[in-house]
């Protein structure tokens, strides 16, 4: 949206906020802080996936949702519930309870090899 300044009719660049020749506010501006095209970005979904679980897939659920690892999700479970006895157990009990499985129609199917 390219515009021209109320105060002084200077032409302004799409996104400017204030008129670069005599430094009046813009109407109509983006608030400062918001990318400039569209909303914020969304946060990831955290949802136990229906394929590639091995237990609740809580593990699989996290990795899915913040682009990590799948197996060294499981990995640090596994040594985080060996040393850190109750409180990774704990955890998991409660993301098993608290994750929403993965509704059927966003279920990707298994890459057949």
């Amino acid at each position: 949206m390219s515009g021209y300044c109320s105060n002084c009719g200077n032409a302004l660049p799409p996104m400017a906020r204030f008129c670069s020749s005599c430094g009046a506010v813009v109407s109509g501006a983006p608030p400062a802080g918001f990318p400039p095209f569209g909303f914020p970005p969304q946060a990831p979904r955290l949802v136990r996936p229906l394929f590639g679980r091995q237990f609740a897939g809580v593990c699989a659920g996290l990795a899915k949702a913040y682009g990590w690892d799948v197996a060294t999700v499981r990995i640090l479970a596994v040594v985080g519930g060996i040393f850190l006895c109750p409180v990774v157990e704990v955890l998991y009990v409660a993301c098993w309870i608290g994750m929403p499985e993965e509704p059927i129609g966003e279920m990707q199917q298994p890459q057949q090899f």
